[in-house]
């Protein structure tokens, strides 16, 4: 796609703006002065846009999703969960987004909850949400307001919560990290993911281990990119780390942050490592950027890419291989949760976020190397079309009723399973029928062994904030206060909540500094012997002995570029 054809829909007049379909309204805010005004997403030929006006600082438009039809598809998905019956805060939410809690007006409990550790960081990478800046105060809560942290989050009703993730910062920066993790997992958590760049965990041989004994399930561990040039945050460290990984038996979600024009070209490259590395690595979650913080337009044009965008990228770097249509939006899952609560009698977890907030696949690789979409052997549509119609008919009905209704619906999911089409390693209908009969992690980390996932997670910025999606999101950070905060109020609205929150929290550096002798910001920041790390076996192992299966290896070998030189700098 050309440059011209990327940018065009900043570039309209705004009557020819205001003649174009009207697909939806919601509140939204000015990124300027944070006036709460009206936002219009619209369509403009294949793309889906947002657009909303200012009094005192004029029109706004913005890039809302880069695919019409998958919109549409997505959208017609969407559904409303049950929300919380104890919400953390005692308001109705009329002065949204800045009176920010799990209110009344919440429409989904917490999926996944955020809880940081620390604001300390060893990089300095210029598009985080945020890390301690020379001579701020830093934020570290104790053992003790963490677990007091994990106990809160636990006393949602009717679904507490049982996955969090440990953030930061650089969690791994606390040298009671393993604390943490025993304490998160004595709470009652069962799914305990690390946010980390692992650069620590290659520093330090057997903390892997350490930390897996703790109670850690999955490093969720930046990932930018094969290249030195797209991932110059940890490419030399990533075999070290896969390797103690791998000697501890952690399970890895490769997370790249997408950016148009400074990754975007390595889509296809990052799920072969994936795939490469799939005895430990267990998922790709990509971000596309958000652009928090004040851009230059050009800029943000420039750089702007939604879930289509990065999933049209990424179907035509693995040549169709994994393609547009084998892509769901999150809610899709809905009707498996209900037809497991239905027949359970108990609540379940709800995935009702917005349908526009994330989307994703499963991928298989065969025994003879061949990579499989799921849709590729399941009627993915008519077997959730067949749960939800069994939901349907399970309403008002009594537990044995249910049973029956459930064990008919059970055994017609073969028809929805192409034998002849699935890998042939995996029975799938075997492993489908565990899922709804067991009901617990144990048969989903079957699957998870057998499959590579691949997910999109894009959160807001101040350009695409849409209150619609913040009602129904269920990634949620929790506080020392007591609140509990969506993730794209949390992040993009900083001086109202993260920062003015942590800074509540946090002691102030010139103290920090008394109380650590000898510590400083800089002692924090990491550097790397480049040569070093080259020459070590694993790294040539790792990047250079990798097999092709998407078709992407003539791509990856580049000459060192500009950029690269610095980075080695």
């Amino acid at each position: 796609m050309e440059k011209e054809d990327i940018t065009a829909p900043y570039h309209r007049n705004i009557e020819e703006i205001e003649k174009m379909p009207i697909l939806d309204r919601t509140m939204t805010v000015c990124p300027e002065c944070k006036l709460v005004i009206e936002g219009i997403i619209y369509k403009d030929g294949e793309n889906v846009m947002i657009r909303k006006h200012c009094p005192e600082h004029g029109w706004f438009i913005e890039k809302y999703w880069e695919d019409y039809d998958m919109y549409m598809k997505m959208r017609s998905l969407n559904y409303f969960g049950r929300g919380i019956d104890n919400p953390n805060y005692a308001v109705t939410g009329e002065n949204c987004p800045f009176d920010c809690g799990l209110c009344d007006r919440h429409k989904s409990h917490t999926g996944l909850a955020n809880v940081v550790v620390t604001n300390r960081c060893h990089l300095s990478c210029w598009y985080c949400f945020f890390y301690a800046k020379e001579g701020e105060p830093v934020y570290e809560p104790t053992l003790t307001e963490l677990k007091h942290i994990f106990k809160n989050l636990r006393s949602q009703k009717p679904i507490p919560p049982n996955a969090i993730q440990i953030t930061g910062g650089e969690p791994l920066l606390r040298p009671d990290i393993e604390d943490i993790i025993y304490a998160a997992k004595e709470a009652g958590f069962d799914q305990i993911q690390l946010n980390t760049t692992g650069i620590v965990l290659s520093q330090k041989p057997g903390l892997a281990i350490r930390l897996r004994h703790a109670g850690t399930s999955t490093l969720y561990m930046s990932f930018d990119g094969v290249s030195k040039r797209a991932n110059p945050k940890n490419h030399w460290e990533i075999p070290i780390i896969l390797n103690e990984a791998r000697k501890a038996n952690l399970g890895i979600v490769l997370v790249p942050t997408v950016i148009r024009g400074i990754n975007d070209q390595e889509l296809g490259q990052i799920i072969n490592f994936a795939l490469n590395n799939i005895d430990i690595v267990r998922a790709v979650n990509f971000q596309p950027v958000s652009l928090v913080g004040r851009m230059p337009d050009r800029l943000r044009e420039k750089q702007r890419i939604t879930i289509p965008g990065a999933i049209k990228l990424i179907e035509e770097q693995t040549h169709g291989v994994i393609a547009k249509e084998d892509w769901f939006s999150v809610p899709y899952a809905g009707g498996i949760n209900k037809f497991i609560e239905a027949l359970s009698g108990e609540f379940k977890y709800d995935l009702s976020i917005h349908f526009a907030c994330g989307a994703g696949t499963y991928i298989f690789l065969d025994s003879d190397g061949k990579v499989i979409p799921i849709t590729r052997f399941v009627d993915v549509e008519g077997l959730l079309d067949s749960l939800q119609k069994a939901v349907n008919e399970m309403e008002g009905k009594n537990k044995i009723e249910r049973k029956i209704i459930a064990l008919r619906t059970l055994m017609g999911i073969k028809k929805f399973i192409d034998k002849n089409k699935q890998p042939k390693s995996v029975n799938f209908t075997k492993l489908l029928l565990s899922i709804f009969i067991k009901r617990d992690f144990a048969s989903m980390a079957a699957l998870q062994m057998k499959t590579l996932f691949l997910g999109m997670m894009h959160f807001q910025d101040e350009y695409t904030y849409d209150i619609h999606r913040v009602e129904k999101c269920d990634i949620h950070y929790a506080m020392p206060d007591g609140k509990v905060l969506p993730f794209c109020t949390f992040n993009v609205f900083p001086e109202v909540y993260r920062d003015k929150i942590q800074r509540a929290y946090s002691i102030p550096s010139k103290e920090w500094e008394a109380k650590h002798p000898g510590w400083t910001y800089a002692s924090d920041k990491y550097h790397r012997d480049v040569k070093s790390l080259e020459s070590n076996e694993l790294y040539k192992k790792t990047y250079l002995e990798m097999k092709d299966y998407l078709g992407v290896m003539n791509k990856v070998q580049m000459p060192q570029t500009i950029i690269e030189k610095e980075v080695e700098k």
